[in-house]
Formats: C-alpha cells, structure tokens, sequence
C-alpha cells in the first residue's frame, strides 16, 4: 500500500489537541473519519509528527498516512478536504517513501508563539493578551539561556498523562523578537514534552515583568519547581510552525503567523 506525506494546518481553538481520544474531538480524530469514508477502511491509521495539547493551532502540522488503493496525491487532497469542518485544512499531500513515519523520522520540531501588546477585537483565538509593559531584553536574555540540553521536569506534566521516559530536552534555537503590537516567541527542539513550551512562554513573561530575574529562570532548568506550572500560558497564542526532516534545514525569518487587523 501507498504511503502518503500530509501537510496540515488547522485551528485548534475547538479541538481536545491532535492525539484521537475517545469522547473527545480531535484533530486526529476528524481527519480519521474523513480518511476513513472515502476508503470505506476502519482499520486506516494517521501518524502525526507532534501531539499539540488542547486548543494549539498548527501552521505546518505533518502526518503520514499508509492507505490501500492509489489515489493521485492531489484527487485525495480534494477529497479529504470536502469532509473536514472549516478549522482543518489539507495543504499538501505527496507520496513518500514506504518506510516513511512522520514522528519517528522527525529531526526537531518549531513551535512560535504570540504575545499581544494590546486588546483585539479580531485575534483572541491567536495571542494571549497581556496588560503588563513587558522587559523585551530581560526576556530575551532568558530566553537565550534555553540553548543546549537542559532537563525540563519543571516545566513538563508528565504525571497527567505525557508519555516521554526522560526530561531531558536538546534545544536547538530559542528567540525572541517585537513585530508591531506582537511579541514573538520561537523555539526549536528535538522534541517536546506535555505543556513545555507553554509554560516556558509563562515564566519568560514573569521574567518580562520583572517578578523573577533571567538567572532565576535558568536556574529552573536545573532543579523541579511548581514555579512554571503556576504561569502556564494559554494555548490560543501557540502554533506548531515547522516538522524538520533535514539536520541542515534553515529557519525562515521569525515573523507573526497572525496579523492584528
């Protein structure tokens, strides 16, 4: 059987996350059921690079699908599209190699998230609006010391149902920039752990508030604290930008995947 790359992208605002759950709607879940109609095949499986929590948004969400026939890549593009809701959408699909898994052959995942400097009327569903003047330098300085491998216990859930066997993390990239009224944060990795980025976001704002200094958000990289889940950002400023399959692969120009109108 065929195996086919897909890239998607979808808003997660209505959604319980990627991963299928029983009672629960899921990115997952919706695009199995459509899958699953045109192939009239119950026992068809989607693999997706990366498990985005409850109400995460994905620019470039990859899976990999192994379906029985031979539908030309773009006729079930089409097809798949017609049967999902307005929040989901297929951008691409292309046949790859049979031995092609969009997780396990993943080199590093980079999550962007947004910070909104004011109210909006139109993008809530996109940022996370924060009163507060924040100290761009303090959290750049912060956010530069994510660099390396660091374990990230502090800032991971695992008790509530994250399966990683380690803390450990390797980051790759980690910046941050002010684009207009949006404060940009990006960070790059090998992989991710349940809530991670989310309450990294968290604490680099109370760095930018001026509640903890950089140093003490480093030294949260190196002992287990409660500090980072009491600041857990929202999940509506956090995208899933880009699945990495090349080592050697540059980043584009950080810049918002959202406008504020």
């Amino acid at each position: 059987m065929p195996t086919y790359k897909l890239e998607i992208e979808y808003e997660g605002t209505r959604f319980s996350g990627w991963q299928a759950q029983h009672n629960a709607k899921t990115v997952q879940g919706t695009l199995l059921n459509a899958i699953r109609k045109i192939y009239n095949d119950e026992n068809i499986t989607l693999q997706g690079a990366g498990r985005t929590d409850a109400g995460v948004h994905a620019y470039r969400q990859i899976a990999s699908l192994v379906a029985p026939g031979n539908i030309p890549p773009e006729v079930l593009a089409l097809k798949i599209n017609d049967l999902l809701p307005y929040d989901i959408n297929i951008l691409k699909i292309e046949k790859a190699s049979d031995r092609f898994h969009a997780r396990h052959n993943a080199k590093r995942r980079t999550y962007l998230y947004h910070i909104s400097t004011r109210r909006t009327a139109f993008n809530k569903n996109f940022v996370w609006w924060i009163k507060d003047k924040l100290d761009i330098s303090a959290m750049k300085e912060a956010a530069n010391k994510l660099t390396g491998l660091h374990d990230f216990s502090s800032f991971s859930d695992l008790r509530s149902g994250g399966e990683a066997k380690s803390t450990k993390v390797l980051i790759h990239s980690a910046e941050i920039a002010m684009c207009g009224d949006l404060i940009l944060f990006r960070i790059s990795a090998s992989h991710f752990l349940w809530k991670m980025v989310r309450r990294v976001v968290g604490v680099l704002v109370e760095v930018g508030r001026g509640n903890i200094s950089p140093e003490d958000f480093k030294q949260l990289l190196t002992e287990v604290s409660n500090y980072p889940a009491e600041h857990t950002a929202p999940p509506s400023g956090l995208f899933l930008e880009f699945v990495h399959y090349d080592d050697k692969e540059l980043l584009p120009e950080l810049k918002p995947l959202v406008r504020l109108l």
